[in-house]
C-alpha cells in the first residue's frame, strides 16, 4: 500500500496545511467537506504538492520534517520540488 504526504494551500485564509494519508482523493474530499476540524475555516483547500512514499512511517516521518518547516521554508519547498 502507497501512503501520500500532501500539503494543501486555502487562498481564505492565506495558510498551509501538511498531512499524510493512504487515500488522497478521499482526504482531500475530507478537507474541503468540513469533516476535518483542522481545516473547516479555511475551505476551499487547493492541493499544491503532494508525493508518495512505500510505507506508512516514511510517510509520517516525512510530514513531521514538512510541519517543522517555517511558512517561508514551506513556500520554498514548494517552489523547489513542485
Amino acid at each position: 500500500m502507497k501512503y501520500f504526504v500532501y500539503i494543501i494551500y486555502s487562498p481564505g485564509i492565506d495558510s498551509y496545511y501538511k498531512g499524510q494519508t493512504s487515500c488522497l482523493e478521499d482526504r482531500l474530499f475530507r478537507h474541503n467537506s468540513g469533516y476535518e476540524k483542522a481545516t473547516r475555516h479555511g475551505v476551499p483547500w487547493k492541493l499544491v504538492w503532494s508525493t508518495s512514499k512505500p510505507t506508512r512511517g516514511e510517510a509520517l516521518m516525512l510530514e513531521k520534517k514538512l510541519k517543522n518547516l517555517s511558512r517561508a521554508k514551506t513556500i520554498e519547498f514548494i517552489k523547489k520540488y513542485s
